[in-house]
């Protein structure tokens, strides 16, 4: 096909290209991105393989916008166990479940604004969050401590304030995962989930965040791949006309761009295709395709962009349609310019977010049923259970306590075990020093149940820290962070400690 087919509107590949938001591999801007920013190409989208510190982050958006001065620079970065940012270190922030902990609409603003200004003085200019679904089913396998609950009205209202405080910071906010993955006990990672409910259960539930994020200006809001049969009982809502035109359009009045969750996902492509989830989503309403967490070559965004031309020619894409989806991009991309402007562009240190730690200790929560046991009495023996990951979570995102109660404590040893690697006994060989157990949603995993009991008929004195959601309470001093960030692992350690 050629690279130039020309309609009634212009240069179709050029309009296809606006529309596409690719990954990419690499610390500095790879030629095809360069080139393609010249044809068109509208956005891109950043990941944890992109960012090294502030320093090239920076660097890297300069040679973008030196490419083209109003490209969107997109990235997934919730500030919680999901972190691109510092996808390293781990996130210097509470996530959204720890914020919805301690219930405080000013302070969910305050670090929504502080990580705002943060990604702003980088040259981020969108940023797929905050997370809206509402986390109504304990055993859901992807939202969790990303969610900031699962009280719908405590949901909408931290939405609605972390919209407000990013957009402040000088960022357009990404409302997802629309309309709600919270009710699922399945991650659209791998296959298509379905959400339950009539239409009543899911205004009053699901829906809410996202009306409150519309009404709180969101520039964007990011749909999910689910399957919602109170609302369309045969398409993804992806690539369902009824949700995003009848539904987000018109019955919740949104105006700003439509992102699609990656098409790479397998519960879109393994249905109908990479490309051809692609161009279903655009017909359906979507106004930018994210791309590129797992496919991210030139090759993968030229298969999307000639798909979307094949489709308007054939007749199966209208082109007022792709125009639409197109004009849309560029409104958000003069919303990010003017957002940047008059701003001194200052560069944040690695340090770490101050806000964000205040947050993470006003989240713990301590349920004790026997007194003496904090702080401890000395180095501790910490040990660590490890689920399998959620892939939404980087790889080389650190987690757990041990290394900050080490730093505060020397002295402290640890272990980490698997499901595969726990031995009979994990408290072993800990008489005479103090015993922390670490779980990661202790609730969804038998295993870990199991090990945790052992070690408690061994040791009742153990401390248990929950770093997923606290729906299991056990232990006779349990510790609930409310996230795995690396802000509240060191409140966690520095409780154990006494340094606080």
């Amino acid at each position: 096909m050629s690279e130039r087919i020309v309609g009634a509107t212009g240069d179709l590949a050029a309009l296809a290209a606006a529309v596409l938001q690719p990954g990419f591999v690499g610390t500095t801007p790879p030629p095809w991105v360069c080139r393609w920013l010249g044809e068109g190409l509208g956005s891109v989208v950043l990941f944890a393989r992109n960012v090294v510190d502030h320093e090239q982050v920076a660097e890297l958006t300069a040679n973008l916008r030196a490419e083209r001065p109003d490209v969107i620079v997109a990235i997934d970065e919730e500030a919680g166990d999901v972190t691109r940012i510092e996808s390293v270190r781990g996130s210097s922030r509470p996530g959204n479940f720890a914020l919805g902990a301690v219930d405080d609409p000013a302070l969910t603003e305050e670090v929504a604004r502080d990580l705002g200004a943060e990604l702003a003085a980088v040259g981020v200019t969108l940023n797929y969050a905050p997370d809206a679904d509402v986390n109504s089913n304990p055993a859901n396998p992807v939202i969790g401590v990303r969610s900031f609950g699962a009280d719908p009205a405590l949901v909408a209202r931290h939405t609605a304030a972390w919209v407000r405080g990013l957009q402040a910071g000088g960022v357009a906010a990404c409302a997802k995962h629309f309309p709600g993955h919270g009710d699922t006990r399945v991650d659209s990672h791998h296959d298509l989930p379905r959400i339950g409910g009539d239409r009543a259960r899911l205004d009053a539930v699901e829906l809410a965040p996202f009306r409150a994020a519309v009404t709180a200006g969101a520039q964007a809001v990011m749909t999910g791949h689910l399957l919602v049969p109170a609302l369309d009982p045969e398409l993804p809502a992806t690539l369902s006309p009824r949700i995003l035109g009848r539904l987000l359009r018109e019955e919740l009045g949104f105006r700003g761009v439509v992102v699609t969750d990656a098409v790479e996902m397998r519960a879109v492509a393994d249905r109908y295709g990479f490309a051809g989830a692609a161009v279903r989503a655009l017909a359906a309403g979507a106004d930018a395709i994210c791309v590129g967490g797992e496919r991210a070559t030139e090759a993968d965004a030229r298969e999307l962009r000639d798909a979307i031309v094949a489709a308007v020619v054939a007749g199966d894409l209208p082109e007022e349609r792709l125009a639409e989806a197109a004009k849309r991009v560029e409104q958000l991309a003069a919303w990010t310019v003017a957002a940047r402007s008059g701003r001194s562009g200052a560069r944040p240190g690695d340090a770490g977010s101050a806000i964000g730690l205040a947050a993470a200790r006003r989240a713990l929560r301590v349920v004790a049923t026997a007194g003496g046991l904090l702080p401890l009495a000395g180095p501790a023996h910490v040990v660590e259970f490890a689920p399998p990951r959620n892939i939404a979570i980087g790889e080389e995102t650190p987690w757990g306590i041990a290394a900050p109660l080490a730093a505060l404590a020397p002295g402290t040893t640890t272990a980490r075990y698997a499901r595969e690697e726990v031995p009979a006994d994990p408290s072993a060989g800990t008489a005479g020093r103090p015993l922390v157990l670490v779980v990661r949603d202790l609730h969804r995993h038998d295993w870990m149940r199991d090990a945790v009991s052992r070690a408690l008929a061994t040791r009742p004195d153990a401390v248990v820290v929950e770093l997923g959601v606290p729906e299991l309470v056990t232990g006779a001093v349990h510790v609930a962070t409310h996230g795995a960030t690396r802000a509240t692992a060191v409140a966690a350690a520095e409780l154990l400690a006494g340094a606080r």
